[in-house]
């Protein structure tokens, strides 16, 4: 057992007992390095199952050479070729600020976000149209592979440590930001494991309060 899963058994015991059962957890592979393409494909899956998503982007790629347009190239294009990839008039306004953030330097590149903390991240991003902490948290976690993100809004997270815990509700995302102190500084790693825990509740015969 690493490091990290040594603090955190030591700290959340029943989440030890699923870090032991469970082993180490795969990395997801990362589909961006660079923030830009990462949060442009985050608009589009808002609200959307993940393959109408996929669709709309490949439309996008499609309609500018195989591949997400840079900021310049993404600006350029009118309603009408927005429109026929599938966007909203709502997301339509979203990439189009994900866009203009990029070009003024709001939206750094990977070498300058590794260099800027979590929360000047979160700062910066969520000045964009239609961006929230939550999406903020993600990219920390699965683009930027940040180690100490804890997305107390997120609902998945919650039910998994309802579930292991045997609780009859989710702790409030304020009482959760206390609780994961104690898994600092590898809440992402915590925050993994209290999602496959939602997960595994999800198939039959589970009973995670219990382990």
């Amino acid at each position: 057992m690493d490091i990290p899963a040594r603090h955190l058994s030591k700290a959340d015991p029943r989440l030890g007992k699923l870090i032991a059962r469970v082993g180490p957890l795969k990395p997801r592979k990362r589909e961006h390095s660079e923030l830009y393409p990462a949060l442009l494909s985050a608009v589009a899956h808002q609200q959307l199952h993940a393959n109408a998503a996929l669709a709309i982007l490949g439309r996008l790629k499609a309609a500018c050479g195989d591949t997400l347009p840079d900021p310049p190239t993404l600006l350029a294009l009118s309603d009408e070729a927005l429109r026929a990839c599938g966007f909203s008039a709502s997301k339509m306004s979203a990439i189009r600020d994900v866009a203009a953030k990029a070009a003024d330097g709001t939206i750094p590149a990977r070498a300058r976000a590794l260099r800027l903390s979590d929360e000047a991240l979160i700062e910066r991003l969520t000045s964009i149209r239609g961006v929230g902490r939550w999406t903020v948290e993600m990219l920390l976690i699965f683009t930027l592979r940040r180690q100490d993100v804890f997305p107390v809004d997120d609902f998945g997270v919650r039910e998994g440590y309802r579930l292991l815990h045997g609780l009859e509700v989710q702790p409030k995302p304020k009482a959760f930001a206390e609780i994961g102190k104690a898994y600092a500084p590898y809440r992402t790693q915590a925050a993994l494991y209290l999602w496959r825990a939602a997960d595994e509740m999800k198939k039959p015969g589970m009973a995670l309060s219990k382990a």
